[in-house]
């Protein structure tokens, strides 16, 4: 069993590694690309792009409950190595993506094409753009669900590095639309090319993925067969999961909404750059959980309490000291981050970021437990308790906005929500999953506040005795990366964990030297 736990450990950090590949190139990438679109387009058409194209991400609540459900399923059936099960579960799950996907176009083509026409707050003259991205943006949502089962298989299969491939192969189609757009000499309206050249990339890796999984996956052929048991099975696991998928998509979509009727589109275009930035810094963490979610799921299957548990702890830890690293800096040198990058930004854009950068890091520790629940099967009353709560982020922040307070109410409501479905998480899977709530608070939530306070002394020291500048940033982002790195290896991380860090830092080195 310990060589088994060993090679799945091994497993996860190549894993990890390939993932990282790609999101560093991505994240390159990403930050130039973003500069030039918001220079090409202009912050009020990079508003409506990101207030329509949200809209239309609310009907990703299908999307996103389907996804983890088919997920789930995959990754339990190859734990238990049971294939006629793994192919009759990927065949109705295609089928279930197609039927959605035709009601989906149903419902956009009717309430949403009303929505974005008469009470989204869009200028006149750019109405019927905004119509042109709203219809792309339908599309290219389609075309993702339509992928949603394929991709589900390569990640329950642990082929990273050919998801690391696929994924770079899109960041590169878009770099080209961007720099198209940006620098043609012909004479077109910018956004309305921008949103149907992108639905294009959407339609192509759709293609991408299901060659990818027909040359490598047998299971992937689908089969025209009615099993009403796999129906009955994940369409309920799903439907239980639309309610936090709902409830997730009021809090930011929902929101989007919120702030562009109460402020307009250029908040929305603040908002939006502060996704960027916190995306870019996400996507170190979540490719480690990416890596780590099917051996959570797999170890669970096999009935291997005491590794699961473990795996989630460690999840929760490491996902949230890799993006804590990265998040330090930023969080002291937004002002001049946002000018270097942008040189000119819209107000609250600071603000926003700093905000989102918190609620990324409270939501991160939950990642594995949410990964659990999903493992048990046994979602409905979960569902249901923490979905509950999650809905409230969108009334208590129309009531701060209704009541005047300022657009980053919104996130301030979300940090506090977030919070409290930890600990709603935490009593259901006492009983669920046999989780200790006091060895979780001791072993991640006690070792993550330590790093936090004692990471943020010296940096905060030097950012409040240096001028503004170039010379500042690089200190001060040079002092938070390595007192953060030392208290993690010395507080937060166990005995264990920093013996075998040790080891594998040296193995490199004799590496190197040889």
């Amino acid at each position: 069993m310990a060589n088994s736990h060993l090679e799945d450990n091994k497993r996860i950090a190549k894993n990890t590694i390939m993932l990282y590949i790609r999101m560093l190139f991505g994240m390159l990438v990403s930050f130039y690309t973003s500069r030039v679109v918001l220079n090409t387009l202009g912050v009020e058409d990079f508003g409506i792009q990101n207030v329509v194209g949200g809209f239309v991400s609310m009907f990703s609540l299908i999307s996103m409950s389907l996804s983890s459900s088919v997920q789930r399923f995959l990754t339990f059936e190859l734990g238990k190595g049971n294939f006629e099960s793994l192919k009759k579960v990927f065949s109705t799950s295609v089928l279930i993506h197609i039927v959605l996907a035709i009601i989906v176009v149903i419902l956009s083509e009717s309430l949403g094409v009303w929505f974005v026409n008469h009470k989204l707050v869009i200028p006149e003259s750019r109405l019927y753009a905004a119509n042109w991205v709203f219809q792309a943006s339908i599309l290219s949502f389609v075309f993702g669900l339509l992928s949603v089962p394929y991709n589900a298989l390569i990640v329950a299969h642990e082929r990273m590095s050919a998801f690391a491939y696929i994924g770079v192969l899109e960041i590169l189609l878009k770099l080209v639309i961007v720099l198209f757009v940006a620098y043609s000499p012909f004479e077109f309206d910018k956004l309305i090319v921008y949103s149907l050249l992108l639905m294009s990339v959407g339609l192509l890796m759709r293609f991408v993925y299901v060659s990818y999984c027909r040359r490598n996956f047998s299971e992937s052929k689908v089969e025209l067969t009615f099993d009403k048991s796999y129906w009955k099975d994940i369409s309920a696991f799903s439907v239980w999961n639309a309610i936090g998928c709902t409830a997730l998509l009021l809090k930011n979509q929902g929101v989007d909404i919120l702030l562009n009727m109460f402020f307009g589109p250029v908040v929305n275009a603040a908002r939006g750059i502060a996704g960027t930035v916190n995306g870019a810094v996400a996507s170190f963490s979540g490719n480690f959980m990416t890596a780590l979610n099917p051996q959570i799921t797999k170890s669970y299957a096999a009935e291997d309490r005491d590794y699961t548990l473990s795996l989630v702890e460690r999840g929760s830890r490491f996902s949230f000291f890799i993006m804590f690293m990265l998040a330090l800096p930023i969080f002291l040198e937004v002002d001049f981050v946002l000018t270097f990058w942008l040189k000119e930004y819209p107000e609250h854009t600071a603000n926003f970021v700093r905000l989102i950068l918190v609620l990324s890091l409270c939501d991160i520790i939950s990642n594995t437990l949410i990964t659990l629940q999903a493992a048990t099967g046994k979602i409905r009353n979960y569902q249901l308790a923490v979905g509950v709560l999650l809905l409230m982020n969108f009334p208590l922040s129309y009531i701060g906005l209704k009541i005047g307070l300022q657009p980053e109410i919104v996130l301030i409501v979300a940090i506090f929500v977030s919070l409290s479905c930890l600990m709603l998480r935490l009593l259901f899977l006492r009983h669920m999953a046999s989780l200790s709530i006091r060895r979780f608070f001791r072993n991640v939530c006690l070792r993550i506040l330590l790093v936090v306070v004692l990471s943020l002394l010296l940096p905060m020291i030097v950012h409040q005795n240096m001028e503004y500048g170039f010379l500042r940033f690089v200190v001060v982002g040079t002092i938070s990366v390595l007192s953060s790195g030392m208290v993690i290896l010395w507080v937060g991380c166990t005995e264990g964990e920093r013996e075998y860090i040790n080891k594998q830092v040296n193995n490199q080195i004799e590496r190197l030297k040889k």
